[in-house]
């Protein structure tokens, strides 16, 4: 059985600040992470092997793909790019969990034939993971059912990014204003495709309240793992202030039903401070 927990980001400003490597601190306390960063830009290929070196060999990374992939050029004439970007995080090497392609909200059904002919020429040797954000993927049987047929094709997963606890209720603060502009409301998933499973849970300022919305996931993550398959959940909140200590409390939950899962490595202890 292996889970794999993490957050949105590796640092954040109201967390801990380590003197030492933020992402090897941030490694201690979780085993997961979402690569943001590369949304924005390919790293090069120096950066991304820093951050193999800064984690143990079992640390999981899922990397999003460029925006200029996925969302100016959305899937097409990008094989140069593709492949400068696979080249950039060859580093990680095991690291590597999978290749998140992150499609924008008018990326619909209609567009299924571009995905499935990026899939279909992308490099082997990768895992592919997509997340999709159009409603009618989530409230239309058939497109789901197509999408999940051109997924199977290449043994690619379907991210989900579970929003439910967010809009359950009004916002009550702004950066849960702020969430509930930005992030997708769609329809709860909890279909696997593949042995990897990766799922985005989003919370809300409340900790009681992200805690109790995640009841559901805690149960179809033991199912999971007793299926033999390796899920990975990264925790959210609005403002992911308290996110690194709700991932470590998630895998609490699931290994509280599941006790011969590994534990989570110790956290390690912040540097002292220093006269000078």
């Amino acid at each position: 059985m292996r889970l794999h927990v993490g957050c949105a980001q590796w640092t954040h400003q109201a967390w801990p600040q380590p003197s030492r490597s933020k992402l090897e601190w941030y490694a201690s306390w979780c085993n997961a992470v979402e690569s943001n960063t590369t949304f924005y830009a390919t790293p090069s290929r120096s950066a991304v092997a820093n951050w193999a070196e800064q984690t143990p060999s079992d640390f999981r990374f899922v990397v999003k793909l460029p925006q200029l992939i996925t969302h100016e050029r959305r899937l097409s004439g990008v094989e140069v790019e593709l492949r400068a970007f696979l080249s950039a995080i060859e580093p990680l090497a095991e690291r590597n969990h999978a290749v998140w392609i992150q499609l924008p909200a008018s990326f619909s059904p209609t567009d299924l034939g571009t995905l499935a002919a990026f899939l279909h020429y992308a490099p082997r040797g990768y895992r592919y993971a997509v997340e999709v954000r159009h409603p009618a993927f989530f409230d239309d049987a058939v497109a789901a059912g197509q999408l999940e047929r051109v997924l199977g094709r290449v043994q690619a997963e379907w991210i989900p990014f579970d929003t439910g606890t967010l809009f359950g209720r009004r916002p009550t603060s702004y950066a849960e204003r702020d969430a509930w502009m930005k992030k997708p409301r769609v329809v709860r998933r909890t279909r696997a495709l593949t042995a990897f499973p990766i799922v985005r849970y989003i919370g809300r300022d409340s900790v009681a309240e992200t805690i109790e919305g995640w009841t559901y996931l805690v149960d179809l993550v033991v199912n999971w793992l007793g299926e033999g398959r390796s899920p990975t959940i990264f925790l959210h909140t609005p403002d992911n202030v308290e996110a690194l200590n709700l991932a470590r409390r998630f895998y609490a939950d699931v290994r509280a039903v599941l006790p011969d899962l590994a534990p989570l490595p110790e956290p390690v202890e912040l540097d002292p401070p220093t006269l000078f």
